[in-house]
């Protein structure tokens, strides 16, 4: 077998791969120039300058693999590789330990006042009792989200003699308790933490998360630092509260525009610490990513499990004919279902009914639970590592299959069990289209794409009227409604279909209104 290596990619990851294949190294090749040679090669590793298109897909006739020295995918067509068959993979876990250090580093950093000294003595200056910092040993670290990185982050926190204050709905109590790390919501976190680290991906429930109302709720002097996603800090409302002197200083590494605007205000405050991006920039991790992509590669030619797949794992093609209609309604109701739940999520229980009961349903199963995790973690989520990513968290999954259903030939029905009760969630194809069928028991029947926002109001004239109204204020068209009894008396659902997200502040203005009990926004397309 051949791999082509297309992409500068560490020497230690290709001397791997030589061991087992013949490897060609070819670089800064056109597209016209990898679609000419593709046909000869059994996998392919690139990083990010090589574009993986549907027609550089189609071209390869023998390619089984697809690897990415680094993080993300994008300049992979997975869906075309998937169709084809191509197992495509990454390395998440290779800048980990990068990204961790550098989080540590960024705070000690605001800590200690370190560039801000280092610049005052490059200018000749000495200037001790200007750069008086704090230590960190006896503080509370708030810790928003426990993935991998945020739990690095808290390790290494707990060796410095820090408490840790977490919140993260989606890891269990008992999981914390293992780490020595206690477990809190959001405005506990926010009202006791002296230093604020944040580790989110940055979806519509996550950007501007940290802004003016969660600074109100932290303590007076509360130090922010952020290698996670830009977006997630309002950073007009960040530099406001620190010239406020709310808060005493931030450390960023990431930003909502890249690269930042100079005119960005943060980047004209002392007490902020700043750097461009680093978090995954070690010698370590180029290295890391490399070796992690080359033994997915060798796992995949040779037909073993890659824990790194970014699509699904291998399956008997008479199996995969029948179940693969549901794949993507599985995961959109896995979407859903964990939009509307609140609290922390103890299980996920899937059950089908009907003629589906016949075949092996674990990967439908994966795809569920993949759709539950995908859009609140910050680390990628795939087909291979979702079943771990949830036992590590202590969620329970369970499969639970019934021969007969009344109303269709086939139903999926979803239910998430948290601290704070249950949700459910019914599903089923109408010819080859995904439905939504029922929400917490009750009929409905929605298009599981673009934007859906959930409403529980009182059953009186007027609200869906105001509901309308406000959303047409802001420019936001409604694509459907629907609007159906709850089991609480005298009370409605309304399921508006949008065309657009809808901000968080105009969300603000729909649960102010006199009647409405909340409003939920599901983005069916997140992750």
């Amino acid at each position: 077998m051949k791999i082509l290596v297309s992409d500068p990619v560490s020497a230690q990851g290709i001397e791997i791969l030589q061991k087992e294949f013949q490897v060609d190294v070819k670089t800064k090749l056109s597209p016209e120039e990898l679609i000419a040679i593709i046909p000869e090669y059994d996998a392919l590793v690139v990083r990010s300058e090589t574009k993986v298109t549907k027609a550089v897909i189609e071209a390869a006739v023998k390619l089984k693999a697809i690897g990415r020295a680094g993080v993300g995918v994008d300049n992979i067509d997975v869906e075309a590789a998937t169709k084809k068959g191509i197992i495509v993979m990454n390395a998440p876990e290779g800048n980990t330990i990068a990204a961790t250090e550098h989080t540590i580093a960024m705070m000690m950093a605001l800590t200690r006042n370190i560039p801000q000294a280092y610049a005052s003595m490059k200018r000749g200056e000495w200037q001790r009792g200007k750069f008086t910092g704090v230590e960190v040993r006896g503080k509370t670290l708030g810790v928003i989200g426990l993935g991998r990185i945020g739990t690095g982050v808290a390790k290494r926190a707990i060796a410095m003699e820090m408490k840790i204050l977490a919140y993260d709905p989606f890891i269990s109590a008992e999981r914390a308790k293992a780490l020595g790390i206690e477990l809190g919501e959001l405005d506990e976190v926010f009202a006791n933490a002296d230093f604020i680290t944040l580790h989110l991906p940055l979806t519509s429930e996550t950007k501007n998360l940290i802004n003016k109302t969660a600074f109100d709720k932290m303590k007076n002097g509360v130090r922010l630092v952020n290698c996670a996603r830009g977006g997630v800090i309002n950073e007009a409302d960040l530099a406001a509260a620190i010239e406020a002197g709310k808060v005493a200083g931030a450390a960023i590494d990431v930003f909502e525009k890249e690269p930042v605007d100079p005119e960005n205000p943060l980047l004209k405050l002392d007490k902020v610490v700043v750097t461009p991006h680093l978090g995954a920039s070690t010698a370590e991790a180029q290295v890391g990513v490399a070796v992690d992509v080359a033994h997915g590669i060798i796992a995949a030619l040779k037909g073993e499990p890659v824990a790194t797949a970014v699509n699904m794992a291998p399956i008997p093609a008479d199996v995969l004919e029948r179940i693969k209609p549901f794949f993507t309604l599985g995961e959109k109701m896995g979407c859903l279902a964990v939009a509307i739940a609140d609290g922390r999520i103890n299980s996920i229980q899937v059950e089908y009914n009907g003629e589906i009961t016949e075949v092996d349903t674990k990967m439908l199963t994966t795809a569920v639970v993949k759709g539950v995790l995908n859009p609140i973690l910050q680390e990628t989520v795939n087909y291979v590592n979702t079943p771990g990513i949830a036992k590590t968290r202590g969620i329970a999954v369970r499969e639970v299959k019934i021969k007969q259903t009344a109303d269709f030939a086939d139903l999926i029905t979803v239910r998430i069990n948290s601290d704070k009760g249950y949700h459910t969630v019914g599903g089923t194809l109408f010819g080859q289209e995904g439905r939504i069928v029922s929400i917490d028991g009750h009929r409905v029947d929605v298009d599981p794409n673009g934007w859906l926002m959930l409403s529980p109001h009182i059953n009186r004239p007027g609200i869906i009227g105001k509901v309308g109204t406000l959303l047409g204020q802001e420019g936001i068209n409604i694509a459907s409604m629907q609007v159906g009894k709850t089991t609480t008396e005298g009370t409605n659902i309304m399921a508006l279909g949008v065309d657009s997200d809808i901000p968080v502040d105009v969300l603000a203005k729909i649960k102010a209104v006199d009647g409405i009990f909340g409003a939920k926004l599901v983005n069916f397309n997140a992750g």
